[in-house]
């Protein structure tokens, strides 16, 4: 498909392979944060499960940045006890957190350990509070969820933060922002590698309403694509 890709309600840049993505993704967070403690002294960011961001975490655990500024918060959670490795925020505080000096008190974890509904109804409050986000980091599955926001499931318009049950990989409770919250956001940054997402990326750029889509729609949007993830 050459190096261009148009998708519904996000600019792309296509760069060649995952360290580039997350290279990239690097210097696009330190700008945003920059500018936002410039501009009101804090940096809230949404962080985002998975390997692709996972790869960036690792990146930023060795920059510089005025950490004290930041407050961390997070996209999805698994429902399974706070040390398990398949936590989303076990893998960023690995990768990222525990290596710098972002105060404890700012990262704000999901207590998914309690259970879907408990920990969306502790979450919600905490989530309003930061809202809007300066930035939001995202990927995408296989299957066009984000978060864990699945295609083809209605998701409740009122909440910001809303349990998942039944999910269609494991494990099966989850907790998740919905696109209420998570399209708040002054810049969303969305990060798409490998050949395994080609499907989920064709979907999106031929209009489905992949819940991806619907939260890129909230406005700027920037995605970052590397060659392996572009359709035919």
């Amino acid at each position: 498909m050459g190096s261009s890709l148009q998708l519904p309600g996000a600019q792309t840049r296509v760069l060649d392979d995952k360290q580039a993505v997350a290279r990239a993704a690097v210097e696009l967070i330190l700008q945003q944060a920059d500018a936002a403690v410039a501009t009101h002294g804090r940096f809230r960011i949404l962080l985002a499960g998975g390997t692709t961001p996972s790869a960036a975490y690792r990146l930023l655990a060795s920059r510089d940045a005025r950490w004290e500024a930041w407050e961390v918060y997070h996209g999805d959670e698994r429902c399974l006890p706070p040390g398990d490795v398949e936590r989303n925020s076990r893998a960023a505080a690995e990768a990222w957190l525990d290596r710098v000096p972002i105060p404890p008190e700012a990262i704000h974890v999901i207590p998914a350990e309690q259970g879907a509904e408990p920990a969306a109804d502790a979450y919600e409050p905490i989530v309003a509070a930061a809202l809007p986000f300066d930035l939001v980091l995202l990927g995408i599955g296989e299957d066009g969820h984000t978060a864990s926001l699945f295609p083809g499931r209605a998701v409740a318009q009122g909440p910001l933060v809303v349990p998942v049950h039944d999910a269609p990989k494991p494990p099966p409770d989850r907790v998740s922002l919905t696109p209420k919250a998570l399209g708040q956001s002054a810049r969303t940054l969305i990060l798409i590698t490998g050949a395994g997402k080609r499907d989920a990326v064709s979907r999106w750029r031929a209009g489905e309403r992949l819940p991806v889509a619907e939260v890129a729609a909230a406005g700027n949007s920037l995605v970052l694509i590397d060659r392996d993830a572009l359709p035919d």
